[in-house]
This record gives C-alpha cells, sequence and structure tokens, in this order.
C-alpha cells in the first residue's frame, strides 16, 4: 500500500515538473518528463509493484535470490577452471610441437635446402639476374641515406 503511495506521488510530481517545463517552451524535454513520469503509475496499475513489495519482504524470495547467486557462482567457476586447464593444455601441447621441431631441425636430411631462397642455389651458383656479391652492401645503404636527406631538406628540417 505504501509502494503505491509512493509511485503515485512521484508520477504527480514528475507530471508538475513536465508542466512547468512545457510552460517554459521546452516541449521535448517536458515530453520525455511526462513519459518518465508515467512509468511508476503504470507499475502500479500493472500489479508489478505490489508484486515486487511482496517479493522484497519475502524469505523465501531472499532464499531463491541466494540459490541463483550459487548457481551463478558454480557456473563462472567451472567455466574458468575450464579456461584455465584449456591454456595449460594448449600450452603443453605447443612446447611438444616446438620439442618434435627442433629433435627435426637436428636431424635434417638436406640442411641447405633453404639457400636458393637466400640468394644461391644449392652448388654455390648465383641466380640469373642477381647482382654479384662482391658489391658491398654499404654502397646501397649510403645511396638510401643521401634519398632521406634529399628529401628532408626539402623539407627544411
Amino acid at each position: 500500500m505504501i509502494a503505491e503511495t509512493v509511485c503515485s506521488a512521484v508520477s504527480a510530481a514528475g507530471l508538475g515538473i513536465a508542466v512547468v517545463t512545457a510552460y517554459r517552451k521546452r516541449f521535448l524535454t517536458a515530453a520525455r518528463l511526462a513519459a518518465y513520469s508515467l512509468v511508476p503509475i503504470g507499475l502500479v496499475m500493472t500489479g508489478v509493484v505490489g508484486w515486487l513489495a511482496d517479493t522484497a519482504l519475502s524469505p523465501t524470495a531472499w532464499a531463491g535470490f541466494g540459490v541463483l547467486g550459487a548457481a551463478w557462482l558454480l557456473f563462472a567457476g567451472t567455466r574458468a577452471v575450464e579456461r584455465r586447464r584449456a591454456g595449460a593444455d594448449a600450452d603443453r601441447k605447443a612446447a611438444g610441437r616446438a620439442g618434435r621441431a627442433e629433435r627435426a631441425g637436428r636431424d635434417a636430411v638436406a640442411p641447405t635446402a633453404s639457400a636458393p631462397s637466400l640468394g644461391g642455389t644449392a652448388r654455390g651458383t648465383a641466380r640469373p639476374g642477381a647482382r654479384p656479391s662482391a658489391t658491398p652492401r654499404a654502397a646501397d645503404a649510403a645511396e638510401d641515406f643521401s634519398d632521406i636527406e634529399a628529401i628532408l631538406k626539402k623539407h627544411g628540417i
């Protein structure tokens, strides 16, 4: 009974504020205030407020909320343990794969198999169209820096 009275008073006060706001020619704000003010009285009329008041004062309802909280904690706890175990299993599998790859690398049949990608072939001949290995890379680096210096000078840096 008290909850219904409080909700009705809140609605009446909100509608009064909405009328004053509309008088000040702020119609959009007044309409929004009126909408918010009608919510408590609508809840009283549908019986939700009475149900909530009965629920809030019921020890059985509070015990039910406690049981729901315990269930949620169990779900969350088991999920966390499951994720932790999955991460540990993945780490162990990755470590096992790395160990197998390392052992396979030591026992490789053709250790120079990747030599063509480095610029030469397995026989030591250069690729066609490749630069001779006698030219130092320092000259290339100096040319790159001269381009950068020219750009910086152009911008006054």
